[in-house]
């Protein structure tokens, strides 16, 4: 059986207010913009979660509602303030006691990006692997009936892509 991760970097988010509680930071346009692009070629390619795990922030709360409408059938959304600012650790540690077969997490970095390494064997050869911008999402396969067996180096990269490969330059330029 194959076990299928989709690790998620929340979309771009607004820093007008420089100020304001970064747990309530909101997406900006182009945040918006990645995150429906996200999700629609999810569905393009058949990246259909039957559970999303996601950081109860507002930025990552805003980055699935954008994302989920696109996927069919919808997948379940269960939010955590654990993956707030989480370990990759933390986040294996919420893995584990997973039961479906097809996860995504919602999250943020350092955390999510140092999670998409540890986990794969090889490294997808795509310039922005390594710095995990926002909206990075990286699809993870493993062999195993249980979550319980995923750890580091693990798993095979199915895929990786960042907005900018789906809708260019200008669309990245909208504040």
């Amino acid at each position: 059986m194959t076990l299928r991760l989709i690790l998620i970097r929340h979309a771009k988010s607004s820093w007008s207010d420089p100020f304001a509680d970064d747990h309530a930071r909101v997406l900006n346009a182009r945040g918006r913009a990645s995150a429906e692009a996200i999700g629609t070629w999810m569905a393009a390619e058949g990246y259909l979660p039957e559970v999303v795990l996601c950081s109860d922030a507002i930025r990552t709360q805003e980055t699935a509602a954008l994302i989920l409408p696109s996927l069919d059938p919808r997948p379940t959304l269960e939010l955590s303030g654990t993956i707030y600012h989480a370990s990759p650790d933390t986040i294996l540690a919420l893995l584990h006691r997973q039961t479906a077969h097809t996860v995504a997490v919602i999250g943020h970095n350092p955390g999510i990006g140092m999670l998409a390494s540890m986990l794969v064997r090889t490294p997808p050869k795509h310039h922005r692997f390594s710095d995990y911008p926002t909206c990075a999402t990286t699809v993870v396969d493993f062999d195993g009936e249980s979550w319980m067996q995923v750890n580091a180096r693990t798993g095979y990269c199915k895929d990786f892509i960042v907005p900018r490969d789906l809708i260019g330059t200008s669309a990245q330029d909208i504040e």
